[in-house]
Parts: C-alpha cells; sequence; structure tokens
C-alpha cells in the first residue's frame, strides 16, 4: 500500500445546465457547484463542512464519503453554488410560475389583505432556496467524490515523498551506527586502563605493584565502569528500531501512530547514548543522531 501524508488540497466544480428543458426540470442546476477540500495533519480524524442552507441536509451523506477513504488529518470541506446565469438573474420556469401563482393564492384566501408577489420577490425565489433546496443531492456528491480523489491523489504524492526523505534519513543513522561501533571496544579499553592507572597515583604505587587484592578490586570496578559506558546495546536497539521503520515504509497503509512511537523509541537510544559517551567522537556521532531523528519526527507528523 501507498504512503499518504496528511495534507493536501483539491476541489470539483460542476457545470450549468444547458438546456431549457433540463433547466426546468431542475432549475437550481442554473448555477455552478464548486467544492474544495483541505487537510492537515491531527492525530484523529477531524472533519468540518462549511455548507451553504441548501447543502447542509447533505452533511452525513459527505461525512460518511469522506471517513470511507480518509483515516486521520483535519480536514476541511467547503461548499458553494455560484449564480451563473446571464446578468446574474435566474429566469423563473413556468412551472415554477404556477407553483408560486398557486401558493399566492391560498396565502390570500386566509389572509386577504397580504400583498402581491412582487417581480423582485419571483426572482429572488427562482434564484435561492425556494429553487435550489433538495436539487443538489446528487451533484454534491458526484463533485465532492471527484474532489475526494484528487485529494488523495495529493496525498499520496506527497506521502511518496515524505517516504523518500525518511529512507534517506534512515539511510545516514546506519551509517552513524556503523561509525559509532568500532569505537565501543577501544573506548572500553582505554577507559579500562585509565582506572587502573588513576587507581595506582592513588594508591601511591606508581612504582610498583598493586597487591592482589587491590588489583582485583580496581579490575572488578574497571569492568563495572565499562559496562556503564559500553554503548553496544543501544546501538543493536538503533538498528531495530531502523530496520522496523523501513519495514513499515515498505508496507504502508496507516502507519504514522506506530512511525510516531519509533521515532520516541529512536531519540531514547540517542539520548543514552549521548549520556554514555566517554569519547568527542562517539558524542559527535550522538549530536548527528538527534538532529537527524528531529527532522524525521517533523516528517512523520504528517502521514496518515
Amino acid at each position: 500500500m501507498p504512503v499518504y501524508s496528511m495534507t493536501g488540497y483539491a476541489s470539483g466544480q460542476n457545470g450549468p445546465v444547458g438546456s431549457q428543458s433540463e433547466a426546468e426540470a431542475r432549475p437550481a442546476a442554473a448555477g455552478r457547484l464548486g467544492v474544495e477540500i483541505r487537510s492537515v495533519n491531527s492525530r484523529f480524524l477531524d472533519l468540518t463542512f462549511k455548507l451553504p442552507e441548501e447543502l447542509r441536509q447533505h452533511e452525513t451523506a459527505l461525512r460518511e464519503l469522506l471517513t470511507g477513504k480518509l483515516k486521520r488529518g483535519k480536514v476541511e470541506v467547503r461548499a458553494a453554488i455560484e449564480n451563473t446565469a446571464q446578468g446574474g438573474i435566474v429566469e423563473p420556469s413556468v412551472k415554477l410560475l404556477q407553483r408560486l401563482n398557486g401558493v399566492q393564492d391560498g396565502i390570500k384566501a386566509w389572509l386577504p389583505s397580504a400583498r402581491d408577489l412582487s417581480v423582485a420577490d419571483v426572482l429572488r425565489l427562482a434564484g435561492g432556496d425556494g429553487a435550489t433546496r433538495g436539487d443538489w443531492g446528487s451533484d454534491l456528491l458526484n463533485v465532492a467524490g471527484k474532489a475526494l480523489d484528487a485529494l488523495m491523489s495529493a496525498r499520496q504524492r506527497e506521502g511518496a515523498r515524505l517516504a523518500k526523505m525518511l529512507e534517506a534519513h534512515l539511510g545516514q543513522l546506519r551509517t552513524l551506527v556503523e561509525q559509532a561501533g568500532p569505537l565501543i571496544p577501544q573506548l572500553v579499553e582505554q577507559q579500562r586502563a585509565r582506572f587502573l592507572e588513576r587507581w595506582q597515583e592513588a594508591m601511591g604505587l606508581t612504582g610498583g605493584t598493586l597487591p592482589e587484592a587491590a588489583q582485583d578490586r580496581a579490575l572488578t570496578e574497571a569492568t563495572a565502569f565499562a559496562i556503564r559506558i559500553d554503548v553496544a546495546e543501544e546501538l543493536t536497539r538503533l538498528n531495530s528500531h531502523l530496520d522496523e521503520i523501513e519495514r513499515l515504509l515498505k508496507k504502508g497503509g496507516e502507519i504514522g501512530k506506530r512511525l510516531d512511537f519509533l521515532i520516541q523509541e529512536l531519540h531514547r537510544e540517542a539520548n543514552t547514548l549521548g549520556s554514555k559517551s566517554a569519547a568527542l567522537e562517539l558524542t559527535r556521532i550522538g549530536v548527528d543522531m538527534k538532529v537527524l531523528i528531529e527532522q524525521m519526527r517533523e516528517q512523520v507528523q504528517n502521514i496518515e
């Protein structure tokens, strides 16, 4: 499966209806419907809809459409209907005029003092809620579906770019681990020798040899100290985490949360390596590792 980013943008729109017969059947189609979908990173799936009143009833259907493909991210959906009639005026159909006339007669039968509809009232109703409500359901889902497909493609392209950057960082981290590996035996032996030398100075026996018991104690403490500065275990765990990250990137799908956890583990091991470091070269390697891991953290936060 591909790796998806949580960041993306897509839009779509339909065209106005061309034939007079179709326009009479659906007066609302004398406009153009546009849909925009924006998404950024988030721990969970957070959907926000900004719809005009005539489209509000379709929010549930839109939500089902999006949750079928999106798993994480803060997603905003905007939709609007643009009036494309000539001069901005929607010409009412005969069917609509008949309906308005019947409604007006019914109202005046109960309210004789009610004023007659003006031309402005008729035009407003032809281009407003009375003409558009309930007419955009199929168009809305169709346009939103195409915009969602475009969004998924954009998120996939961005996810592929992020995966490629993460793989490059993995290679750099593996190089640093390989550089640190040969330093460990040398550092351990240097620390053992240094510890014995300081022990001899403390005992005031620089010209002779230590008693056997004292020498055994010095070796024991030198060994314990060498164990404390040995970072071989940290390097092994670093390699293990790098292998798992590489496996997840190849697997794809919903891997963002797992990657975020592994990045935390990488950071912990790099911190431990730095705190145990007894040589300038190993300290430099630890710092370089933490810089790379922080860059990986920023990239992983955008992966679904």
